[in-house]
């Protein structure tokens, strides 16, 4: 189905966002979108255009760093082998990935006012840890992949986009099978309202048909906050719907783009929005809007 690729961890090619190269008040923004990004979007085009276009720093978040957390432990609980990956082993995990993490960010240390705090904090990621053991025994998977970087094209010229995104973990059965999973440390969506959880998992599973040429047999999320799983079983009609909704995000922000005109959102959600103080909704002011020049990707 076209060009493909699939990677683990080519961070220095994995960097959502702009490139501030194009002279005074031109951005180049490279034409490439992941699930995160293209949800960002949807949310809110300031948010996108905030933290996407003028890249504005964002502080810490504790809740965002405890999922980062949790993922490093179990992403690298499958180094064990299969006997020792038991939740004792992830729990010993958690306080060294800390401190790798804390190594990496040093910034992240001023997250939490005392020791206190961070005990609790930690205590809160052990729980996350345990409930995922409720959900699967991974002493009998053997993953095939994890943290695999996808990247594939969708479309030609001037519409050409790179879909790129990290994958938690790839399992492949013997009969060639793909089983998508991904972690979340928050709680599944209520009945009815799964399609935007769904959407990044579609996405990812629709990058994987480009590259490997089949359709991932099925999606599966983990849902630690409350201990639920969320499957669904895809096929080509879900992944080529997958694809003209991304094609119309990507339209929505090119023509944003070229209107200058990133307008906000109002939501729920934004009372977690880092960028409250730069949002005309929430009585803040947005900084000028540059001029955004959407660039081809070759990656």
């Amino acid at each position: 189905m076209g060009e493909m690729e699939a990677v683990e961890r080519p961070d220095q090619e994995f960097a959502d966002g702009a490139l501030f190269d194009a002279g005074p008040g031109v951005v180049k923004l490279p034409a490439a979108l992941s699930p995160s990004r293209a949800g960002d979007f949807q949310q809110c085009p300031l948010l996108f255009r905030l933290r996407v276009v003028d890249k504005v720093p964002e502080p810490p978040n504790a809740a965002a760093t405890k999922g980062t957390l949790v993922h490093a432990v179990l992403e690298r609980l499958f180094d064990l082998p299969a006997p020792q990956r038991t939740p004792g082993e992830a729990v010993e995990m958690l306080r060294p990935q800390w401190e790798r993490l804390l190594a990496e960010r040093p910034e992240l240390g001023g997250l939490f006012a005392g020791e206190q705090e961070r005990a609790v904090w930690l205590a809160e990621a052990e729980k996350l840890l345990g409930t995922y053991f409720t959900l699967e025994d991974p002493t009998r998977l053997e993953p095939a992949k994890r943290e695999l970087f996808v990247r594939a094209p969708m479309g030609e010229g001037d519409d050409r986009l790179l879909l790129r995104g990290f994958v938690d973990r790839l399992d492949i059965a013997p009969n060639g099978m793909l089983r998508v999973v991904d972690y979340k440390t928050g709680k599944a969506p209520p009945p009815g309202y799964e399609e935007k959880t769904l959407f990044q998992m579609k996405f990812y599973a629709l990058v994987l048909w480009k590259v490997r040429g089949v359709v991932p047999k099925r999606l599966q999320l983990l849902f630690l906050g409350n201990g639920e799983v969320l499957t669904y079983d895809p096929n080509e009609a879900d992944l080529l719907a997958a694809e003209r909704k991304i094609a119309a995000i990507w339209s929505a922000i090119r023509e944003a783009a070229e209107a200058k005109k990133w307008d906000p959102k109002p939501s729920k959600l934004c009372g977690w929005c880092s960028f409250r103080e730069l949002c005309p909704a929430q009585g803040g002011e947005q900084p000028p809007v540059p001029e955004v020049r959407i660039v081809p990707t070759t990656a």
